[in-house]
């Protein structure tokens, strides 16, 4: 088949063919939900799955390149394909996404001598080695070929961050070597000179809009004459930041403007279909000024939440679909009403792999931590201690994210105001011989703490709050930037190490399934707490953690990600898969303080307020 840009239309083997896609970003999902999320896609009408690739996720260290499990990018193309659907790709290689760093790796960075986003000839040999590691998964898997890839986007909303010709054509160049022959794209807000400045003749340009939809094509119409129209980020909802509301947009308003956009002849892609989570510590930040945490679910108000089940928003979706394209039945427990997951008798199109056999209801469960262990005393399996005459930053030390814990030797009878010289990056929970002063914010512009009289260790627990995905401040370091001081007295002779935390260490697992049981309601951090449950069946689940401050939660040795008191989530997203039947472990590291050491597994996700 061959797949192709045409005067007015795309061409699929020479007919007019109009792209419903939505996107599913496969490292926000586990992948044995893959299938379901992408056979749900159908069932609204869709008939192309879009997805970036996170080229930091793929590449952690320098010269590693990971393509198994959640990051198996062909396996869940070749899912899609099963499918009968088509596929779009966008290898970035910067995707933005609210993922860490706009998907560049830290490491490309840490030597201060690389340039991002622009022709700079470290970046483009880098991009170069990534995209030929891409190769063999995407060449193979286009449409030319027998597969579903039928396009493939080069950068990412270009436009909103420089306008530099020259880097845009060896990034195309660089595409078209490894072997991709399909069309290529752009994409970029159809505001001021965006789209021109974020494209090349040679790249089709697409839009990236949620509202205003005829004012938006008509000024992609203007920039770009003919062609096809083309939504490829019809935003449908928006992401959250921790300590804001959680964002919904009303199901009627965003069907109404896809209406818009499909009755004047366009594709979209619906920006996201099925949002997912950010696992572990992979959540971006935003820096317009005050830097900005993106909170750990990704459910974007989407048609199909964060645990896989319709929406208001799916179903308004398929009533506007439909009046342009025919769409497949729908299951019973796919109807409004219904359960919202596909089991193994319903009647849908394709094999029924991976589907569960229908289940008694679940119900919630409740969770007593009753191992406990002070961080101290798991240092000695987390840590690996090296020396240095300042502080190190989280790059110098090969640490992409989580926590790095800072220590030095202090003398200060009558206490001292500590500074940092630069900036907290990005938050720092400082310590006198393991009591507990206070916390430096970057949200909060802090950079100065007052100590109480001490002669012994100073602590400074670090955390990356997640690395800047738009604007300059991408591939900035972490850490403590600057010198740090004590009423203006340098202070040296540090050593560091970061917490092996993603996955935890297993010798600090060991310690923690040792430690006896505790009686107490209540938790003083930083501090690991542990549990068991039961459980009869695997669903999805939400942990609560009602009562905890801030810190990090897993279930059976998964990373769930961040929680935070402030909001505005309430519950982290627990996939089925990693769970069992029978016995399970929830581990918990709070870093502060918990009202009670009860945690609960609830069959409902409760993501916060809203607006209004």
């Amino acid at each position: 088949m061959r797949f192709a840009i045409g005067d007015t239309d795309f061409l699929l083997d020479g007919e007019p063919h109009r792209v419903l896609s939505g996107a599913i970003h496969y490292f926000r999902v586990h992948p044995d939900l893959w299938q379901d999320r992408i056979r749900k896609a159908k069932l609204m009408g869709l008939n192309t799955i879009e997805t970036y690739v996170a080229w930091n996720a793929h590449a952690p260290r320098r010269g590693e390149f990971d393509l198994t499990g959640g990051l198996d990018l062909g396996r869940f193309l070749d899912l899609v394909a099963e499918e009968g659907m088509h596929a779009i790709v966008r290898p970035g290689p910067y995707i933005c996404a609210e993922w860490t760093n706009g998907g560049l790796p830290y490491w490309l960075f840490a030597d201060g001598s690389v340039g991002v986003r622009r022709d700079e000839p470290g970046f483009l040999a880098a991009v170069s080695s990534y995209l030929e590691a891409l190769a063999p998964v995407l060449v193979p898997r286009q449409i030319d070929d027998g597969g579903p890839i039928v396009l493939v986007q080069v950068e990412n909303e270009y436009g909103a961050y420089g306008s530099d010709p020259v880097y845009l054509s060896k990034l195309e160049q660089m595409h078209r070597d490894i072997g991709l022959t399909v069309p290529f794209t752009s994409v970029d807000q159809p505001m001021g000179t965006m789209l021109e400045d974020g494209s090349l003749p040679s790249l089709h340009k697409t839009g990236s809009f949620g509202s205003r939809s005829a004012a938006r094509i008509e000024r992609l119409r203007e920039v770009q004459p003919t062609g096809p129209l083309m939504c490829s980020e019809f935003w449908d909802g928006w992401f959250d930041s921790w300590g804001e509301h959680h964002h919904t947009t009303p199901a009627s308003d965003s069907a109404a403007e896809l209406d818009v956009l499909l009755a004047a002849g366009g594709s979209v892609n619906i920006y996201m279909f099925h949002g997912g989570t950010n696992f572990g510590f992979t959540n971006g930040a935003n820096d317009k000024g005050v830097y900005r945490p993106i909170a750990t679910s990704y459910d974007y108000d989407a048609p199909l939440d964060e645990a896989g089940r319709p929406t208001e928003k799916f179903h308004a979706f398929r009533s506007v679909i439909e009046r342009y394209a025919p769409v497949p039945p729908l299951p019973a427990s796919m109807q409004p009403g219904g359960s919202g997951q596909l089991v193994a008798d319903d009647v849908v199109a394709g094999p029924g792999v991976g589907l569960e056999a229908r289940v008694a209801p679940a119900t919630d469960v409740a969770v007593r931590l009753d191992r406990v262990a002070p961080l101290r005393s798991l240092l000695p399996a987390l840590t690996e201690w090296s020396t240095h005459d300042a502080p190190p930053t989280f790059d110098a030390l090969g640490a992409a994210s989580g926590f790095v814990l800072y220590r030095t030797e202090v003398a200060l009878p009558d206490g001292g105001v500590l500074t940092v010289g630069t900036e907290v990056r990005d938050r720092a929970i400082v310590s006198v011989d393991g009591v507990v002063v206070g916390v430096l914010e970057r949200e909060h512009h802090d950079r100065a703490i007052t100590l109480p009289p001490v002669t012994g260790t100073l602590e400074l627990l670090v955390e990356d709050q997640g690395r800047v995905d738009y604007g300059p401040r991408i591939g900035e370091p972490k850490g403590l930037i600057g010198d740090v001081r004590v009423d203006g007295e340098l202070l040296s002779r540090w050593t560091a190490s970061p917490l092996a935390l993603d996955p935890i260490a297993p010798a600090a697992l060991a310690v923690l399934d040792g430690s006896p049981s505790e009686a107490g309601d209540v938790l003083a951090g930083p501090v690991f707490a542990a549990g068991s449950f039961e459980l009869a069946s695997v669903e999805d689940r939400f942990l609560c953690l009602d009562g905890f401050r801030k810190g990090v939660a897993w279930v059976n040795g998964f990373c769930l990600g961040r929680y935070w008191s402030r909001g505005p989530q309430q519950t982290l997203a627990v996939p089925g898969p990693v769970l069992r039947r029978g016995r399970n472990e929830v581990v918990v590291f709070e870093l502060h303080a918990a009202a009670s050491r009860t945690v609960c597994l609830l069959t409902e996700p409760d993501l916060g307020h809203t607006e209004g």
